[in-house]
């Protein structure tokens, strides 16, 4: 080795050697974990069977970051081998948790490392007494933003948790993740019957796992769900109620709901939790905020309207101008008040709330020395205003409006 050194760099200054025992696990098995940038999807992870027969076996699973253990798992049960690595005859069953930590460090890795271009580790050994890994491979690329921005899904918004006050404690906001499945079909089996109609408009005494699973794995890109935890004296933490609202895909409009365990009702919890989405919202540009509330559910329409929703008589709760785009006072002292300005709209219009809402509107105009402001309503019409049932009567409604005004 020292000759082979001299040869190509003679230049070189040998400090020493350093030398390492060779690793043997005779019941290890080989495995692979490796990552890419895909053109179209981003950063993506792949685990499956190692060794040098790794292309021959095409035993593989792909999953995109962010990965947390939950995750992790599903991604190893998606190939064969992890019936391997379960445990068979005289092979002890390998830990699951070791070759999960080293899924959950590359997808780490992606996000932290913005140059980080492709990995391979292979073979990763896996066995009883953890992982090793006894080969990997790396390229880098100039980097262009973060890592994680790069993701198709978000990563977990951890700066987004608080520690609020409330009735003389403290509890957590946060926001919800795939860890809390458990913690969250304890919340749900503890709420009566009348909450669980009251929340999802339908008889039910549980909540399928399908279903939880769904509602603790979200895309916080569109969705956002917060939890209220009281910390605990075993160092656990308990769930107090969940506040969640999903956007639609140009997230100009979101829908809410509130769910509270029966010892967190009217004590002040559910106000405090529908602050913060509004404030989350407007910070991520949603322009409005709506929830279809059932008649009966009395708590949850004084709430809303304590907030300065609108309630119509159908039980759509909704608000107008969470965003900046709908007569918001910062923006009407740009708009010249001696011009008049026209306001048209169905009343059937979820976002309307029966005619409320749009008066809202036309008064924040009217506050704002806009004098001239004219509002048509039109009874029955929805998104829909200038229909078939309607279309003179909106056309000559406009044009004896241009006329007067011009």
């Amino acid at each position: 080795m020292l000759e082979r050194v001299r040869l190509v760099r003679p230049d070189a200054r040998i400090t020493g050697f350093t030398v390492q025992a060779m690793v043997r696990r005779a019941q290890a098995l080989e495995l692979i974990v490796g990552a890419s940038i895909d053109p179209l999807f981003g950063p993506v992870i792949l685990f499956g069977q190692g060794g040098t027969a790794v292309e021959v076996l095409a035993d593989r699973a792909i999953g995109l970051p962010p990965l947390n253990r939950v995750l992790a798992r599903d991604l190893i049960a998606g190939t064969r081998v992890a019936k391997l690595l379960a445990g068979y005859r005289d092979h002890p069953p390998a830990r699951l948790d070791a070759i999960g930590d080293v899924l959950v460090s590359v997808s780490q890795m992606l996000a932290d490392l913005p140059e980080l271009a492709e990995l391979d580790i292979n073979p990763l050994w896996a066995d009883g007494d953890g992982v090793i890994a006894l080969d990997a491979r790396l390229r880098v690329a100039r980097a262009v933003g973060t890592g994680s921005a790069r993701f198709a899904i978000q990563p977990y918004p951890a700066e987004l948790a608080e520690t609020v006050a409330w009735q003389g404690r403290q509890i957590v906001m946060r926001p919800i993740r795939p860890e809390d499945e458990a913690q969250h079909r304890a919340f749900a089996m503890q709420l009566a019957p009348e909450d669980l109609r009251l929340r999802f408009f339908s008889v039910r005494r549980e909540l399928p796992r399908s279903e939880l699973a769904r509602l603790v794995q979200i895309d916080y890109q569109r969705e956002m769900a917060f939890v209220a935890l009281e910390p605990q004296a075993d160092g656990s933490t308990r769930t107090l109620g969940v506040v969640r609202a999903v956007a639609d895909p140009d997230n100009v409009e979101a829908e809410f709901a509130i769910i509270l365990g029966a010892d967190a009702q009217g004590r002040g919890l559910g106000r405090l939790m529908l602050d913060k989405m509004v404030r989350y919202l407007k910070g991520h540009g949603t322009q409005r905020l709506v929830a279809l509330v059932l008649r009966e559910n009395k708590a949850m329409r004084a709430l809303a309207m304590g907030s300065g929703f609108g309630v119509d008589a159908a039980g759509m709760v909704g608000m107008l101008g969470i965003g900046s785009d709908v007569a918001d006072p910062s923006r009407l002292a740009g708009i010249r008040s001696d011009l008049p300005i026209y306001v048209f709209s169905g009343d059937a219009d979820p976002l309307a709330g029966g005619g409320a809402l749009i008066e809202m509107v036309v008064e924040r105009y009217r506050a704002a020395g806009i004098t001239d402001v004219t509002l048509d309503l039109y009874p029955g019409a929805r998104h829909e205003t200038l229909n078939e049932t309607n279309r003179d009567e909106v056309t000559a409604n406009l044009l004896a409006w241009l006329k007067r005004v011009t």
